[in-house]
Protein backbone atom coordinates (compact mmCIF):
# COMPACT_ATOMS: atom_id res chain seq x y z
CA UNK A 1 0.00 0.00 0.00
CA UNK A 2 1.58 2.95 -1.34
CA UNK A 3 1.01 7.05 -0.44
CA UNK A 4 0.64 9.17 -3.27
CA UNK A 5 0.51 12.70 -3.08
CA UNK A 6 -1.92 13.48 -5.87
CA UNK A 7 -0.78 14.79 -9.35
CA UNK A 8 -0.34 18.06 -9.21
CA UNK A 9 -2.52 20.99 -10.78
CA UNK A 10 -1.51 23.84 -12.52
CA UNK A 11 -3.04 27.64 -11.98
CA UNK A 12 -4.59 26.75 -8.62
CA UNK A 13 -2.78 29.67 -7.24
CA UNK A 14 -5.05 32.26 -9.44
CA UNK A 15 -7.90 31.75 -6.64
CA UNK A 16 -6.11 32.61 -3.15
CA UNK A 17 -4.17 35.35 -5.85
CA UNK A 18 -7.85 36.78 -6.50
CA UNK A 19 -9.01 36.36 -3.33
CA UNK A 20 -5.80 38.35 -1.77
CA UNK A 21 -6.55 41.14 -4.03
CA UNK A 22 -9.63 41.25 -2.90
CA UNK A 23 -9.52 40.71 0.62
CA UNK A 24 -6.45 42.42 1.95
CA UNK A 25 -7.94 46.30 1.00
CA UNK A 26 -11.76 45.70 1.52
CA UNK A 27 -10.23 44.57 4.96
CA UNK A 28 -7.94 47.20 5.60
CA UNK A 29 -10.93 49.60 4.15
CA UNK A 30 -13.31 47.97 7.16
CA UNK A 31 -10.48 48.27 9.57
CA UNK A 32 -9.92 51.64 9.13
CA UNK A 33 -14.06 52.61 8.70
CA UNK A 34 -14.07 50.73 12.40
CA UNK A 35 -11.46 52.64 13.98
CA UNK A 36 -13.44 56.00 12.71
CA UNK A 37 -16.59 55.01 13.69
CA UNK A 38 -16.44 56.21 17.46
CA UNK A 39 -16.22 59.58 16.29
CA UNK A 40 -19.92 59.60 15.20
CA UNK A 41 -20.65 60.23 18.37
CA UNK A 42 -18.40 62.82 19.57
CA UNK A 43 -21.26 65.08 20.65
CA UNK A 44 -23.02 62.22 22.42
CA UNK A 45 -23.95 62.90 26.41
CA UNK A 46 -24.49 60.78 29.50
CA UNK A 47 -27.01 57.47 28.59
CA UNK A 48 -26.84 57.97 24.84
CA UNK A 49 -22.83 57.66 24.87
CA UNK A 50 -22.49 55.20 27.45
CA UNK A 51 -25.09 53.36 25.25
CA UNK A 52 -22.88 53.73 21.65
CA UNK A 53 -19.93 52.57 23.87
CA UNK A 54 -21.27 49.46 24.50
CA UNK A 55 -22.24 48.73 21.01
CA UNK A 56 -19.18 49.74 19.74
CA UNK A 57 -16.97 47.79 21.93
CA UNK A 58 -19.12 44.62 21.28
CA UNK A 59 -19.37 45.43 17.25
CA UNK A 60 -16.21 46.23 16.68
CA UNK A 61 -14.55 42.95 18.59
CA UNK A 62 -16.86 40.69 16.40
CA UNK A 63 -14.97 42.88 13.42
CA UNK A 64 -11.74 42.44 14.26
CA UNK A 65 -12.83 38.58 14.93
CA UNK A 66 -14.21 38.31 11.51
CA UNK A 67 -11.37 40.07 9.84
CA UNK A 68 -8.68 37.91 11.71
CA UNK A 69 -10.64 35.10 10.24
CA UNK A 70 -10.63 35.99 7.13
CA UNK A 71 -6.72 36.42 7.49
CA UNK A 72 -6.61 32.80 8.14
CA UNK A 73 -8.81 31.68 5.48
CA UNK A 74 -5.97 33.10 2.87
CA UNK A 75 -3.79 31.65 4.97
CA UNK A 76 -5.21 28.23 3.90
CA UNK A 77 -6.17 28.52 0.80
CA UNK A 78 -2.37 29.51 -0.29
CA UNK A 79 -1.28 26.61 2.45
CA UNK A 80 -3.27 23.63 0.94
CA UNK A 81 -1.35 21.87 -1.12
CA UNK A 82 -1.87 22.31 -5.03
CA UNK A 83 -3.40 18.75 -5.94
CA UNK A 84 -5.70 17.52 -7.51
CA UNK A 85 -7.61 16.46 -4.48
CA UNK A 86 -7.95 20.21 -2.91
CA UNK A 87 -8.52 21.89 -5.57
CA UNK A 88 -12.15 22.46 -4.81
CA UNK A 89 -10.78 23.05 -1.03
CA UNK A 90 -8.34 25.90 -2.27
CA UNK A 91 -11.35 27.79 -4.26
CA UNK A 92 -13.63 27.46 -1.27
CA UNK A 93 -11.20 29.11 1.43
CA UNK A 94 -10.57 31.65 -1.12
CA UNK A 95 -14.19 32.57 -2.01
CA UNK A 96 -15.02 32.71 1.66
CA UNK A 97 -12.47 34.66 2.47
CA UNK A 98 -13.39 38.35 1.07
CA UNK A 99 -17.15 37.35 1.34
CA UNK A 100 -16.19 36.54 5.84
CA UNK A 101 -15.14 40.36 5.12
CA UNK A 102 -18.09 41.83 3.81
CA UNK A 103 -20.28 39.84 6.64
CA UNK A 104 -18.41 40.98 9.80
CA UNK A 105 -18.42 44.84 8.05
CA UNK A 106 -21.96 44.16 7.90
CA UNK A 107 -22.11 42.43 11.09
CA UNK A 108 -20.35 45.51 12.57
CA UNK A 109 -23.03 48.42 10.38
CA UNK A 110 -25.85 46.36 11.72
CA UNK A 111 -24.54 46.48 15.64
CA UNK A 112 -23.38 49.76 15.59
CA UNK A 113 -26.18 52.27 16.67
CA UNK A 114 -26.54 55.84 14.48
CA UNK A 115 -26.33 58.96 17.05
CA UNK A 116 -29.05 61.17 17.17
Amino acid sequence: MSITQGTPVRATWLGPLIATVVTVPAAFFAYIIGCLTPMACDSCNGAEAEHFDRRFDTAFTLLEVGLLASLVMLIVSWGLPQTDENVARRAVFAVLAPCTVAFSFLLFTGMVPSPN
